[in-house]
C-alpha cells in the first residue's frame, strides 16, 4: 500500500468462500492461496475519483488493469454492490475487493495424469474429477493435482500458463468429492464464467447420502457458516442473523429414502467452505463417512448386530464422504448457448447406495 491518507486498508486471508470459488473448499486447499482480499473505508477529505485509479493509487504492485479486471470479474463492491471500474468513490465509501494472485512462486509442475474429460473446446473444459484428487496446488500437496494434471494436458495450448490465475479452474470442490469442475483456457473465459458463478446463473446440483430422513422432504436449510472456533479444520453454523460467518443456503429434495438413510439432491443459493457438509451436520443429518463432520459413525438404525454389521461393510464400500457434484450447467464465454452436463456417481459412492437399497428391499419384505 502506497503511503498517505487516512483509509482503514485491511488485506485478509480469509478465503473467498462463494462456492462459486470455494465451493465445498476442504480448508488445508484453502483458496486465499488463490485470491487477495482488501477493504478500505475512503478518507472523509477524498474527492470523486473513478474507483479504478483511487484502487491502483493505494495499492502498491497493483495495476490499474488487474483492478479493472476484478471489476468486470463482479469483485469490486461498495457496500454490498458491486461496481464497475468507472465508479466514482466519496467520502465514506465502504470498499471491499478480491484479487487474483500473481503468478505462483512455485512453478506448477506439469504432469501426465489421466483426466475424465466430459467437454472440451477452445476455451474451456468440463472434467469428471475423481475423489481422492486434490485439485490445486497448495499445503503440502505441490503434485499429483488436478492443476498438475491440466497443465501437462493443455501444454501445447498457445498462450496456457500454468501459473497464471487469470486461467484454469474457475470453482473447486472437496479432495474426497466426485464429480464435475470448469476450467478456462483464456483469462477473457475464466472472467466471463467466473461472474456466472458471482451472480449465480450457474446450475449445479450434488448428490448426497446423508444419515436419516430430512424433514420436510424438500426444503431449505439457512444459516451463516465460518470456521468452527474450536477446530479450524471444520466450518460451523451460525444464526442467519449473526454477525459471525456468511449467508449460507441450501435448497435440498429427498430423492429417495431409503432404510436409515436418504439420498438427496442438493442446490446452493450460495457457495461456502464445506456448505452442503455443514448444514447437514447443522440439522443431525450429517453425510455417511462423513469423518469431519461425524457421518462415519453409525447414527441411525438398529441395535443389533446383525444390522451393525451391515452397516459397517456398506461404509467400508465408500470410505469417504458420500457426496457428488452432478450436474453442471452455465453459459458459454463465446457462443453464449446454454450448457447443460452430468456426470455419473462414482463406483464407490453407487456401491453403498446400493446396498443400502438392498438392505432396504430385504428389511420391506420381513
Amino acid at each position: 500500500m502506497k503511503p498517505g491518507g487516512n483509509e482503514d486498508f485491511i488485506s485478509s486471508d480469509e478465503p473467498f468462500d462463494d462456492e462459486e470459488w470455494a465451493e465445498e473448499e476442504e480448508s488445508v486447499e484453502s483458496p486465499s492461496e488463490r485470491y487477495e482480499h482488501y477493504s478500505i473505508i475512503v478518507d472523509n477529505g477524498q474527492t470523486p475519483l473513478r474507483i479504478d485509479k483511487f484502487l491502483a493509487d493505494k495499492m502498491e504492485h497493483t495495476s490499474r488493469n488487474r483492478i479493472a479486471l476484478a471489476a468486470e470479474a463482479g469483485a469490486i463492491y461498495v457496500g454490498e454492490t458491486a461496481v464497475r471500474s468507472n465508479y466514482k468513490v466519496k467520502p465514506g465509501d465502504r470498499i471491499s475487493l478480491r484479487l487474483e494472485r500473481p503468478p505462483h512462486e512455485k512453478g506448477i509442475v506439469a504432469e501426465d495424469i489421466p483426466l475424465d474429460i466430459v467437454y472440451e473446446d477452445d476455451w474451456l473444459v468440463v472434467i469428471n474429477k475423481p475423489a481422492g484428487m486434490v485439485v490445486h496446488p497448495g499445503n503440502g500437496n505441490f503434485t499429483g493435482t488436478l492443476v498438475n494434471a491440466l497443465a501437462y494436458h493443455w501444454r501445447d495450448v498457445a498462450g496456457y500458463d500454468p501459473n497464471d490465475p487469470a486461467v484454469g479452474l474457475v470453482h473447486r470442490i472437496d479432495k474426497d468429492t466426485d464429480g464435475l469442475l470448469l476450467a478456462a483456457k483464456k483469462p477473457e473465459a475464466k472472467t466471463y464464467l467466473a461472474r456466472q458463478f458471482f451472480e449465480k446463473t450457474t446450475e449445479r446440483t450434488y448428490y448426497a447420502l446423508v444419515w436419516g430422513r430430512p424433514e420436510p422432504a424438500e426444503g431449505t436449510i439457512e444459516g451463516n457458516i465460518g470456521r468452527d472456533p474450536k477446530d479450524r479444520t471444520r466450518m460451523t453454523v451460525f444464526p442467519p442473523d449473526s454477525e459471525e460467518g456468511k449467508p449460507a443456503v441450501t435448497h435440498y429434495r429427498i430423492v429417495e429414502p431409503l432404510a436409515f438413510v436418504s439420498l438427496v439432491a442438493c442446490r446452493l443459493e450460495t457457495g461456502r467452505t464445506h456448505q452442503i457438509r455443514a448444514h447437514f451436520k447443522h440439522i443431525n443429518h450429517p453425510l455417511l463417512c462423513d469423518e469431519r463432520y461425524g457421518g462415519d459413525k453409525i447414527l441411525r438404525g438398529r441395535p443389533t448386530a446383525s444390522y451393525l454389521q451391515f452397516a459397517r461393510n456398506a461404509m467400508a464400500l465408500c470410505p469417504r464422504q458420500a457426496l457428488h457434484a452432478a450436474t453442471l450447467g452455465f453459459t458459454h464465454p463465446i457462443t453464449h448457448q446454454r450448457m447443460n452436463f452430468s456426470a455419473p456417481i462414482a463406483a464407490d459412492m453407487e456401491a453403498m447406495i446400493t446396498a443400502w437399497r438392498n438392505y432396504t428391499h430385504l428389511t420391506l419384505k420381513q
